[in-house]
């Protein structure tokens, strides 16, 4: 609340600067903040009286926006990619599906691994199991495990997440 929404009788107005002024009205409080040609802003509602501030309250809202614009830029976004196998994969395709994780983790992305087991196929895991160790194995120097491998529905996945270098 700012300005002329504070309806409370009294109030505990701290200054610009953060010294404390005391407690006085609302009405001298707002004109306080409108000889110096700023807001009276309620910061503290819940305490008793409630805690007001002489602030440039447009002025604050922009250094609120700012620092939340310059935190969005430092964060980085980690996307999580799909490489799906069976569990009859040749060698080969193995092997460019190897690659294609590297360079995920290389990007600083997690890799899901799974392995998809279609009709009878179902009944061979630990072949599935095998693939998803092996594909671990060749991705160990970019990558470290997260989660071992485990059945989720008709599938087996592990999640594979890039070194910190």
């Amino acid at each position: 609340m700012i300005n002329e929404q504070i309806r409370d009788k009294e109030v505990r107005l701290i200054d610009v600067d953060g010294t404390q002024i005391g407690i006085v009205s609302a009405k001298e409080a707002q004109m306080l903040a409108n000889e110096r040609n700023l807001d009276l802003v309620k910061i503290a509602p819940k305490a008793n009286p409630p805690v007001c501030r002489i602030m440039d309250y447009g002025k604050y809202k922009f250094d609120l926006a700012k620092k939340e614009k310059e935190a969005r830029k430092k964060q980085k976004v980690i996307n999580v990619k799909e490489v799906r196998l069976s569990p009859n994969i040749e060698k080969h395709d193995l092997e460019v599906k190897i690659k294609n994780a590297m360079k995920f983790l290389k990007d600083g992305n997690k890799v899901k691994v799974s392995v998809r087991f279609r009709g009878r196929e179902i009944a061979h895991t630990q072949k599935g199991i095998e693939i998803l160790e092996n594909f671990a194995q060749a991705v160990s120097e970019f990558g470290e495990v997260e989660k071992k491998p485990k059945m989720e529905g008709k599938s087996m996945i592990i999640i594979v997440t890039p070194k910190q270098m």
